[in-house]
C-alpha cells in the first residue's frame, strides 16, 4: 500500500513477455494471409471450372437446338394441346407419332417393292379416321407422297383397273367396314406392289382380324379412359365458362361421364351430348336431357334386352320414343338407299330442345358433325313405328310405355 505523498512507480514488463504478445500476433497474421490466398485460390479455380463447363455447354447448345428442330413439338399438358374450340384433334399424341414415323420412315433400299402396310384398329368412334386424316394433313406427309388415295372396302378392287396410272410413292388408306378374302387381298397386294418404292397402305377398320395384312405392329385405339374423358367433356360441355361459377352442373356433368364411360361412350356421344348441353347452362335442363336417356337405355334394354350402344353397332334399331317424346325407331344410316336422300334432315340437339321439329315422315337424324378433317357426319335413318312390332336380337313385343 504506498504511503500518501509518494508516487509509486510500477516496473514495466518483461521484454520477453512482450516478445510473446509479439510473436503471436504475427503468427496469426501469417496464418490468416495464407488461409486468405489458399480460399481465394480455391474460389478462382472453382470459377474457372464452372465457367470452362458453361463454356462448353453454351457451344454445344447449337447442336442441341439443331436436334430439337427436326423433332415433333409436345406439350407438357397432354389433355389440351389439340383441344381449341373444337377444332383440333384431341389428345393420340403417342398413336400420332408411331403413324407419322411409320409415314415418313424411308424404306430398305436393299428390300422388295413391296408397300409397308399398317393397320388402324379401334371400336366404333374412338377417332380412327380422324387420327389417320390429322397425320395424312401434315405438310411432311404431303411433300413425301405424290398422291394420297382413301378407298374404302366395297370399291377398293377399282385401283387395279384405275391406278396403273400412278407414278411416284401412293399412300393408299383404306376403310373397312366388314373382312376380306385372302384372295381378294393377294390380288390387292399384286397390284400394290407395282407402285413406286416407297408407297404405302394404312388399313382402318373395327376388325382385328384384319390385322393379319399388317406388315408392321398394328395401331390399336381404344375409349378415352376416365380422366381423359371427363376433362374433354367438362372443356367442352363449358366451353369458355368457369365451372366453378355452375357447382350444380359440374355434378350432373360427372353423373353423364359415368354413364358415358360405363358404356364405353364414343368421342361421337361425347361431343353430341356437349353440344346440345353447352346452349342451355340450366341445371332442369342438363338433369332432364340425363334422365331421358338413362330411361331410353332402360326402354332398349327392357325391349331387347340389349344396350342401345351395341344395337346401334350391330345394325338393329334403337328406340329413342323417350328423345324424341313420340314413338320412333332409329338405325344405321345407308347413304346407297335411294329413298333415304331425299329424306329431310334434323340434328339431334334440335330434336331434343324442341322435339316438335320431328317431321312427319321417315327422316335423317344427324348426330353430330365432325369440324376437323374428314368432317365426317354421323347420321341415323329414323321411321315411326307407332303400329310397328319391335324386331331386335331379343325377345319380340310391343312398344312398351315408360
Amino acid at each position: 500500500m504506498p504511503r500518501a505523498g509518494h508516487l509509486e512507480v510500477r516496473n514495466p514488463p518483461r521484454s520477453g513477455s512482450f516478445d510473446e504478445v509479439s510473436n503471436d500476433s504475427s503468427i496469426s497474421c501469417l496464418y490468416l494471409a495464407k488461409r486468405s490466398r489458399t480460399t481465394g485460390k480455391a474460389v478462382h479455380l472453382e470459377s474457372h471450372d464452372a465457367l470452362e463447363s458453361l463454356e462448353i455447354a453454351v457451344a454445344n447448345m447449337a447442336e442441341f437446338v439443331v436436334l430439337l428442330g427436326g423433332c415433333d413439338r409436345m406439350s407438357r399438358r397432354p389433355y389440351d394441346v389439340y383441344l381449341y374450340t373444337e377444332n383440333f384433334m384431341f389428345g393420340r399424341h403417342a398413336e400420332k407419332q408411331k403413324l407419322l414415323s411409320f409415314l415418313l420412315q424411308h424404306s430398305d433400299p436393299h428390300g422388295d417393292h413391296a408397300p409397308a402396310i399398317l393397320p388402324v384398329i379401334g371400336g366404333a368412334s374412338v377417332g380412327k379416321k380422324t387420327l389417320v386424316a390429322h397425320v395424312c394433313g401434315d405438310k411432311r406427309v404431303h411433300s413425301r407422297f405424290s398422291s394420297i388415295l382413301h378407298l374404302n372396302g366395297d370399291s377398293f378392287m377399282r385401283i387395279l383397273d384405275n391406278g396403273r396410272s400412278m407414278f411416284g410413292m401412293v399412300l393408299v388408306v383404306i376403310t373397312f367396314s366388314s373382312d376380306i378374302g385372302d384372295d381378294d387381298w393377294k390380288k390387292f397386294h399384286s397390284f400394290v406392289i407395282t407402285m413406286g418404292r416407297g408407297s404405302k397402305i394404312i388399313i382402318i377398320s373395327r376388325l382385328q382380324s384384319l390385322a393379319r395384312f399388317g406388315s408392321v405392329k398394328p395401331i390399336f385405339l381404344t375409349v378415352l379412359s376416365y380422366d381423359e374423358l371427363r376433362y374433354l367433356f367438362k372443356t367442352l360441355v363449358f366451353g369458355s365458362v368457369d365451372p366453378m361459377q355452375h357447382p350444380r352442373l359440374v355434378e350432373i356433368a360427372d353423373e353423364y361421364v359415368k354413364v358415358l364411360h360405363s358404356t364405353q361412350g364414343s368421342l361421337v356421344a361425347i361431343n353430341m351430348f356437349a353440344d346440345v348441353l353447352r346452349r342451355n347452362l340450366n341445371v332442369q335442363f342438363w338433369r332432364g336431357i340425363l334422365e331421358r336417356g338413362l330411361r331410353m337405355v332402360k326402354r332398349n334394354l327392357s325391349i331387347y334386352s340389349v344396350h342401345p350402344t351395341i344395337l346401334i353397332e350391330q345394325g338393329h334399331p334403337v328406340d329413342i320414343t323417350d328423345f324424341a317424346l313420340h314413338p320412333l325407331s332409329m338405325t344405321r344410316y345407308t347413304v346407297n338407299v335411294s329413298t333415304k336422300k331425299e329424306s329431310p334432315s334434323v340434328t339431334f340437339g334440335q330434336l331434343i330442345t324442341d322435339p316438335s321439329v320431328r317431321p312427319k315422315e321417315d327422316f335423317i337424324l344427324i348426330s353430330w358433325e365432325s369440324r376437323i378433317p374428314p368432317h365426317t357426319s354421323f347420321a341415323r335413318f329414323v321411321t315411326s313405328h307407332a303400329q310397328d312390332t319391335h324386331e331386335g336380337p331379343g325377345r319380340k313385343r310391343r312398344g312398351v310405355p315408360m
